[in-house]
């Protein structure tokens, strides 16, 4: 369980490919030498196992699910990924509910500046535009984030302050890139409630 809060932006060092996976080596200071074999931290948004630690980076597989239903299959070295390490009892929930478990791609669909922060369009997959509400809460890239509008049908906008410009890989971010959406945990299980109910 992540809270949306990026702790660090790593980059890839490495990617090695294998037989249903892909080995990714992720330069990361702020947090790599507090990493042991088998945390959990996520990359975009994305749960992956660290199975090596160094003092400056670490090693993560993407297999499976991770590589058709998110990013992972389009890191190069060099590619700027937001890291976040998995909640302990106890800590600040500054975010909101974030499993990792990221729902489908979206696409940046407009980027701009207005005044000192930036307002970020991207469409929505319909798993995820299902439980997006206005105000409600969404993830991008790992990073927890508000709705502030929705322009239209699969489409939510999101509002960045500065700290969240400059401190995640979302200041990189292109129209046309795709990125990593996790709907709200909490949506989710209403609908699927109301949908059960039906």
């Amino acid at each position: 369980m992540f809270s949306g809060i990026v702790e660090a932006v790593g980059r890839i060092r490495t990617v090695e490919p294998g037989e249903g996976r892909r080995t990714l080596v992720v330069e990361a200071p702020e947090i790599a030498r507090e990493l042991r074999p088998g945390d959990s931290v996520a990359l975009d948004g994305a749960c992956h196992t660290v199975v090596e630690a160094l003092d400056d980076a670490f090693t993560v597989h993407s297999i499976g699910t991770t590589l058709s239903r998110t990013v992972a299959a389009g890191y190069r070295p060099g590619s700027l990924v937001n890291l976040e390490r998995a909640l302990r009892v106890g800590d600040r929930l500054d975010g909101h509910w974030v499993q990792g478990h990221v729902d489908g791609v979206g696409e940046v669909a407009d980027i701009r500046a207005e005044g000192d922060f930036h307002l970020l369009d991207v469409t929505l997959p319909e798993v995820v535009e299902r439980v997006t509400v206005l105000h409600g809460s969404i993830t991008v890239n790992g990073v927890s984030l508000t709705v502030n509008a929705l322009p239209g049908p699969g489409r939510a906008q999101v509002a960045l302050i500065p700290f969240t410009w400059t401190h995640t890989n979302l200041h990189a971010l292109r129209v046309g890139d795709p990125v990593n959406l996790e709907g709200d945990l909490i949506g989710k299980y209403v609908l699927k409630g109301l949908t059960r109910g039906a």
